[in-house]
């Protein structure tokens, strides 16, 4: 019945899989594990290849990484546009076939024996310019399976099955790859038939019990409306700035982690697999943590965890043993998870739902837009300097950004130390953000309230 799930969307416990219990959410999610975890082995597969076919070029690996997340820069804002103006359930139908057919492709190509490393490079362009569009989309339909007040938490559980998937997916890809004496042609076929479950779960939605946000219709400068309305609100664009710098020199472990078993440590396929897997087990220890998240994080835990990410980065690149590499990744995870799901969240819950799809693009930009400089920034500096430094120069940066945008919201917030007699007590109180603009919540309210007393003044 609809209104029971109604009553699901609105109620207020803690639980930390509350999510779930709306229908349509709880198959695409579902379908979404099996699915992501065909991507995840499709991504060792790939890389795996990619290290095959170009004699272990760091500086391969770093391009491919870049023409896979490249076309964010072109297409995510035209994504988020289609999301605001059209169906998104119909939008990602489309999107999910295009790429399981892209993996096919892939797939045929190795088994054939006919690959050559442009063919992975030109599919890689391919299969990033979907992702490119799908994204925003995906992200922002998420509000319309459970609404505003699950959303927190669905968003984090989202990210603890995007890293469930991690943890399954690089280890099972290296076992098939090892048993199959390096041929990804399985991990590619296997990624392609994952698709059909996402797709099944699509199609079969109650469509009466979805929440769409009111369409937009087609007009003129709807992608500078939303980079405007971005920059009208500096919460926003203090999280796009971390995002941007943290996704372009910090999260780009499927290079690091690559050319550090196959360089530092002379190990194979499976030993790859299996340092993916222990930083997916720190990404889902820090998912489930941030599942009880109810609330909009804030901006200093946004801070906060950017730099401790950034630290355990460069702790990462400093350990001498496959072992130690491969513990130190656990953390390291788990700290990258939780700034990723809070800062997600953080935009999410900031914005209005007919900006949203723009909104999201344009977050999707900054996260994912500057690996094609950071990547084969890194697979040069690991090639050329030693692998380890990719690491702890790539930690580096990101603990500096976290500590630029920590002085930023010192300067522009009021701070007082406060005293209290009695009981005796000190207090530091940290203002609100000068020249901040509400939250949509917020806005709403002040709206409402001007409209039950239009002609009214405070004496």
């Amino acid at each position: 019945m609809t209104c029971t799930s109604t009553d699901q969307r609105t109620e207020s416990d803690h639980g930390m899989f509350r999510a779930l219990r709306v229908r349509n959410y709880r198959r695409f999610a579902s379908a979404n594990l099996l699915s992501l975890t065909g991507t995840w082995m499709q991504r060792i597969g790939q890389d795996w290849l990619v290290l095959q076919l170009s004699d272990d070029s760091g500086v391969a690996l770093g391009l491919i990484t870049a023409l896979q997340f490249g076309p964010s820069l072109l297409l995510s804002m035209y994504g988020g546009v289609l999301a605001d103006r059209y169906a998104k359930r119909r939008l990602l139908l489309v999107s999910q076939t295009l790429m399981g057919l892209l993996s096919l492709a892939l797939g045929v190509l190795v088994a054939a024996d006919a690959v050559a490393l442009w063919h992975v490079f030109v599919l890689a362009g391919l299969l990033g310019a979907v992702s490119a569009v799908d994204a925003p989309v995906r992200q922002s339909f998420v509000s319309e399976m459970v609404g505003p007040s699950l959303l927190t938490n669905a968003v984090s559980l989202n990210s603890t099955i995007f890293n469930g998937a991690r943890l399954v997916g690089p280890s099972l890809a290296g076992l098939l790859i090892g048993a199959a004496g390096g041929d990804t042609a399985p991990a590619f076929f296997l990624n392609a038939v994952s698709f059909a479950f996402t797709i099944a779960a699509l199609a079969g939605m109650r469509t009466d019990e979805l929440l769409p946000s009111p369409p937009v219709a087609r007009g003129k400068g709807q992608l500078r409306e939303g980079l405007s309305y971005t920059w009208a609100h500096p919460d926003l664009v203090l999280a796009m700035a971390l995002a941007f710098v943290l996704g372009t020199f910090g999260f780009n472990y499927q290079v690091t982690i690559a050319l550090m078993a196959r360089e530092s440590f002379d190990l194979g396929a499976e030993a790859f697999g299996l340092l993916s897997t222990a930083f997916a087990v720190g990404s889902l220890s820090g998912a489930l943590l941030s599942t009880r998240r109810s609330v909009r994080p804030r901006q200093r835990f946004l801070v906060g965890s950017a730099v401790v990410f950034g630290l355990l980065t460069v702790v990462s690149g400093l350990m001498p043993t496959y072992l130690t590499f491969a513990l130190m990744l656990v953390p390291t995870g788990a700290a990258g998870l939780m700034f990723s799901v809070a800062n997600n969240s953080f935009v999410q819950l900031g914005v209005d739902p007919q900006m949203r799809g723009r909104v999201m693009a344009l977050y999707f930009m900054c996260f994912m837009g500057g690996t094609p400089v950071g990547a084969p920034l890194v697979g040069w500096i690991s090639e050329h300097l030693g692998a380890p430094w990719g690491l702890i120069l790539g930690g580096a940066v990101c603990v500096v950004a976290g500590l630029a945008a920590a002085a930023f919201l010192a300067r522009h917030r009021s701070v007082r130390l406060e005293l209290q007699r009695s009981p005796l007590r000190m207090r530091l109180r940290v203002g609100a953000l000068r020249n901040a603009v509400p939250a949509p919540q917020l806005r709403a309210a002040e709206e409402a309230l001007a409209e039950r007393a239009p002609g009214q003044q405070s004496p």
